[in-house]
């Protein structure tokens, strides 16, 4: 009979202790949602003018999760409005570009907000907000040669361009005939060294940041084309990246519906004026 009761009693120990296994696995995964206070985004923190790293709070820079560097730039300044209207602590996780689906994913961030855009591949993986930027595609080349006034994309035959690793930029040198498509790069700052030195005679950019270039460097110019790249709307307009079935993404939805086309611009003009000059 004793044997008996231990046997119950340990069966009994043993189911406490699994049911406050599952409670506490499932408090940790609130965090994943937006529920502990913070508002988690990440963001490269190295593509001017949506994001960029600066050294200290300047032109109300938030700080970057983590390191004593700060953030700043028209995604920054969207995430803070979000995270006004959440009611949450906006806490900025500076990430690779390659690392922030696997983040989002894993819960580590609860937002991407780093001039990503919605494409159907992206889509297959996490979801998204309504848009919160258009922008259209364009080249940087070196002032003064040879490609500085192209108006067509088809005047790049032979020349050597490039565009970020993983993003539609770089499928689209496709449509350029005779281009000579070089290796994809990780970030703009080394497509910029490439164009610098030679390397590249130009590579394909998003109006903001073309423009960001050529204010930070003086040997840079943006080339806008009449005949241009054909893209779809989901690959020129930028959104908040979010979980499959997020509870977050209707009240983002809502704040996006409160910034008018107007203030984007205006946020986006800031942001181009206040970028670090190396950026």
């Amino acid at each position: 009979m004793r044997k008996k009761s231990i046997i119950f009693i340990t069966m009994f120990l043993t189911t406490i202790i699994l049911l406050a296994g599952c409670g506490s696995s499932s408090s940790e995964n609130k965090g994943s949602s937006g529920e502990d206070g913070t508002f988690k985004v990440g963001l490269e923190a190295g593509y001017a003018p949506f994001n960029w790293t600066q050294m200290n709070d300047s032109n109300d820079g938030v700080k970057i999760d983590g390191n004593a560097e700060y953030a700043g730039g028209y995604d920054v300044e969207i995430a803070k409005r979000l995270a006004k209207d959440l009611g949450k602590e906006l806490v900025i996780v500076k990430t690779e570009w390659d690392g922030l689906v696997p983040a989002l994913t894993s819960g580590k961030i609860d937002a991407i907000i780093a001039g990503m855009s919605p494409t159907s591949e992206r889509k297959k993986t996490i979801d998204f907000s309504d848009n919160y930027y258009t922008s259209d595609l364009v080249m940087v080349v070196k002032k003064g040669g040879e490609y500085e006034g192209a108006t067509s994309i088809q005047d790049f035959k032979g020349a050597k361009v490039t565009a970020q690793l993983n993003t539609f930029h770089y499928s689209v040198i496709d449509q350029i005939e005779g281009v000579v498509k070089k290796t994809a790069m990780d970030n703009f700052t080394a497509m910029r060294v490439a164009l610098e030195s030679g390397m590249i005679d130009g590579y394909v950019s998003e109006r903001p940041e073309a423009v960001s270039a050529s204010a930070a460097n003086d040997n840079f110019e943006m080339v806008e084309f009449t005949d241009g790249f054909v893209t779809s709307e989901d690959e020129t307009a930028i959104a908040v990246g979010l979980a499959k079935d997020s509870n977050l993404t209707e009240k983002i939805n809502k704040t996006l519906a409160t910034i008018s086309e107007e203030e984007r611009q205006n946020i986006m003009d800031t942001a181009i004026k206040n970028q670090p000059a190396a950026q």
